[in-house]
Formats: C-alpha cells, structure tokens, sequence
C-alpha cells in the first residue's frame, strides 16, 4: 500500500488525507483509515511524505522532495 501512495502522489501532487482515501479505495478496493493512516505514520518517519494539519479533521498529504 506505501507504493500506492507514493504512486498518487507522484501523480496527482499534494492532496488531502479524505482524496487521498478515496483514490486508494478505487484503486485498491477496501482501504481503511486506520490503515491509511498507519501507512502515512510509517512514510513519514522515513522521510518519504510530509502530513501537515489544514483544519480540524483535514490533513494535506505531498512527497518531500528527498525521494524524488
């Protein structure tokens, strides 16, 4: 699933935690948020995405450019 991430984000640019989740279910059929979530945990400390809070619920998800 961490390619799959990367993946849409390499294509469609930044976006939110919410398009994000919606793309990945299209994609991949049954994605939860907890998994999503989990996967972005585990991106991020690697240093491969940065997950910044936009407002209360909503979070903006884009590549750093360290992977590029």
């Amino acid at each position: 699933m961490s390619l799959s991430i990367v993946d849409v984000l390499e294509k469609k640019g930044p976006m939110t935690d919410i398009d994000l989740l919606k793309q990945l279910r299209s994609d991949l059929g049954d994605v939860s948020f907890r998994e999503l979530n989990r996967e972005l945990m585990k991106l991020e400390l690697g240093g491969m995405l940065r997950v910044s809070r936009l407002t209360k619920g909503k979070r903006q998800v884009e590549l750093t450019g360290k992977n590029r």
